[in-house]
């Protein structure tokens, strides 16, 4: 399976004068990687906008600016539409001959506009406070905004609050979430404004329209654009919220709620019935039907997502996908409102299907390749952006069933002379008998047998998939002359939801069986793997299973690198924020409720079988699993005078995202596994 889409990037980069060596891929070359955001796409069908972000090095972040690309014009090339170097430039959304973008020019957040055809930019909005994001009316005359604001906020406006000069520092609390994902509460929700948007601006602070509801909309920490949309006519935000409750990290029950866009009367929930999450809300363009995804089971983030419409004038709800065993990842319309575009997982494949709106029948558009963003042109065809294994996001057009258009080669200059590595697909039985899946990835070019890299993925409910990755890149592992082997065991996604299904209250069952048939069949298909010596990583649910490998399988690799893993099961129980996740893999009750379904998988518990050399790796920022997990996890290594060594990043959370802190990531996790696996470097 050598991924889809680098042929033709290589083609693409042909034209560019190509160096006399070609070398491997690096993560220096990764980090300066330009990244294409979600596009936008006049109704026309003649421009496509989007964001794109360069790195900063020496500021260490990213910078982003607008592009444009004419759809009319065969072999037209990129160019940027908006060139102010002083500012970020994000989020565009075309309506009409305009197009919308966030913008910190001079130091504050603001919403501007310019037109699609070039010219002057000009600033529409003058709240302060800062925003989350926004969305403008197809019908152009309104915009909404999401800001964290005051539960029960009026208006933008920010609260103004006399400060007793003799208080204390400390924050006080009476309910969870104390802290969510990298960010201690702070008192205030993420709601949505609704400001007027006449041909001079947005001037004001708009209008509140989630009434007395209290919840993040769009929700915390990941939700985004996708979980608010607007009528045609610009009368009614849905929009998708989690009522906080008594104990919010319980609840997985997010609601889809309709609101007047002019805050007359309070918002109307609309999946009420549903005690399961129900997402991303998407109008069709007539108007006429709502589209949704919707879980069944409650306290369950990984549930099968069902395709759901809803008909806006009878109420009639139907489920399009309930007898489809796929997870709906995305959502879009088509122009005629007769069918929709979504993304869906697939045997490490991640495709966009077309599924008929009456019917729910389900059509496949691509093969190989992740489908990262879909944009439905009027004006013909679905532009959408795929990346794999081998190569970043790209633009590419579809069309009727022939193979997508290629529109961009972003990064094609920047990847010249780079040779790629060579990924090759297998299965094998594995736990209950079931088909697993997995893949190698070979350095190109080599000769002989290279030592391993065996990539654990976390979740656990996720996929090594045909995807492109700046935290976790296996074409770097393989540039840095590794054989990476990656298995998706039970528990991954893209198989069925009974496969997602059978690793609760089994985290060091299967998966570990899965795990270990899957290398020994790696081994033995591939000969220029050396089995003999090979290092296991992992983050997060793969950070955990590097502990666990350490005390059930403690004899079969050179070295392990463990990053923001789970040590203590009964530790993570009580530290960890979205108490929904936890207690659901461990059989759906508390840790005092029933300890003996955490500690039956619990790592602390084998350390004294410990003695593999391990490299330790936590961010400061990680409250998810909470850095004193891999403190733990050192000091028992250190204990017991095991090689080890730990690596804590003090402004990083559960990845991480700085492009000088991902380069001192690889050095020290590839200088870990050479220095015992004997890799000179």
């Amino acid at each position: 399976m050598k991924a889809l889409l680098a042929a033709s990037l290589l083609a693409s980069a042909a034209i560019v004068a190509a160096p006399a060596v070609a070398r491997p891929l690096t993560i220096d070359d990764v980090t300066m990687l330009s990244r294409v955001g979600a596009p936008t796409v006049s109704k026309d069908g003649r421009w496509l906008v989007w964001a794109q972000r360069e790195t900063d090095l020496a500021g260490n972040k990213g910078r982003f600016a607008l592009w444009r690309l004419d759809l009319s014009r065969r072999g037209a090339q990129p160019a940027k539409l908006s060139a102010d170097s002083s500012a970020n430039e994000n989020d565009p959304q075309i309506v009409g001959d305009t197009v919308y973008f966030s913008s910190d020019k001079g130091g504050e957040d603001a919403i501007w506009a310019m037109p699609v055809a070039g010219g002057t930019p000009r600033r529409i909005t003058d709240f302060k406070g800062g925003f989350n994001g926004f969305k403008v009316a197809p019908s152009g005359d309104r915009l909404v905004v999401w800001a964290d604001r005051k539960p029960g906020a009026p208006s933008l406006e920010p609260a103004s609050e006399k400060k007793d000069p003799n208080a204390g520092e400390g924050r006080v609390y009476d309910r969870l979430f104390v802290r969510h994902w990298d960010t201690w509460a702070d008192g205030t929700r993420s709601q949505l404004f609704v400001l007027p948007l006449p041909a001079s601006g947005a001037p004001g602070n708009g209008t509140a329209i989630v009434g007395a509801l209290v919840g993040d909309t769009p929700s915390k920490p990941m939700g985004g654009g996708e979980e608010i949309a607007w009528a045609p006519d610009g009368r009614i935000v849905y929009f998708a919220m989690r009522e906080a409750g008594r104990i919010e990290p319980l609840s997985t029950n997010l609601d889809i709620f309709a609101a007047p866009a002019d805050g007359s009367s309070a918002p109307v929930n609309l999946t009420a019935d549903n005690k399961a999450t129900d997402n991303q809300p998407t109008v069709s363009p007539d108007g006429r039907t709502l589209a949704w995804f919707a879980m069944l089971r409650p306290g369950y983030e990984a549930d099968r997502q069902v395709l759901m419409v809803r008909d806006l004038a009878s109420g009639k709800v139907s489920a399009l996908t309930d007898k489809w065993d796929r997870s709906i990842g995305s959502i879009a319309w088509a122009p005629d409102s007769r069918s929709l575009y979504v993304t869906a997982e697939d045997t490490q494949e991640n495709p966009l299907w077309r599924v008929d709106a009456h019917s729910g029948q389900v059509t496949r558009l691509t093969q190989q390749g992740n489908v990262s963003s879909v944009t439905v042109s009027a004006g013909g065809g679905v532009i959408v952006a795929i990346n794999s294994l081998t190569a970043p996001d790209d633009f590419y057009r579809i069309t009727g069933k022939g193979a997508p258009e290629r529109l961009t080669s972003v990064n094609a200059a920047k990847l010249v002379g780079v040779d790629m590595p060579d990924v090759s697909r297998f299965n094998f039985k594995g736990a209950n008998g079931d088909t697993v899946w997995g893949y190698a990835v070979k350095p190109y070019g080599s000769t002989g047998k290279v030592p391993i890299a065996y990539m654990v993925h976390g979740g656990p409910q996720g996929s090594s998939n045909n995807s492109w990755s700046y935290r976790w890149n296996p074409a770097v592992f393989a540039g840095a002359g590794y054989g990476l082997v990656a298995v998706d065991f039970h528990g991954s996604t893209g198989y069925g939801q009974a496969f997602t299904d059978a690793i609760r209250n089994n985290w060091g069952g299967w998966p570990l069986e899965d795990l270990q048939k899957g290398l020994a069949a790696a081994t033995a298909k591939y000969g220029w793997l050396d089995a003999d010596n090979a290092c296991a990583l992992g983050a997060s649910y793969g950070g955990y299973m590097m502990n666990w490998f350490a005390g059930q399988w403690p004899d079969r690799f050179k070295c392990i690198v463990q990053h923001d893993g789970v040590f203590d099961a009964r530790a993570m129980a009580y530290e960890t924020e979205e108490l929904w996740f936890d207690e659901w893999e461990h059989g759906g009750k508390a840790y005092y409720e029933d300890p003996a379904a955490f500690e039956k998988w619990n790592p602390v518990n084998y350390v004294d079988k410990w003695k593999t050399p391990m490299l330790v790796i936590t961010g400061e920022k990680d409250f998810r699993i909470p850095y004193t997990q891999g403190l733990a996890a050192f000091t028992a290594l250190q204990r017991r005078d095991i090689p080890s060594r730990l690596l804590v990043n003090p402004n990083e959370n559960h990845w991480v995202l700085k492009p000088r802190n991902s380069r001192q990531w690889y050095r020290e996790v590839l200088g870990w596994m050479d220095k015992w696996t004997g890799k000179a470097r």
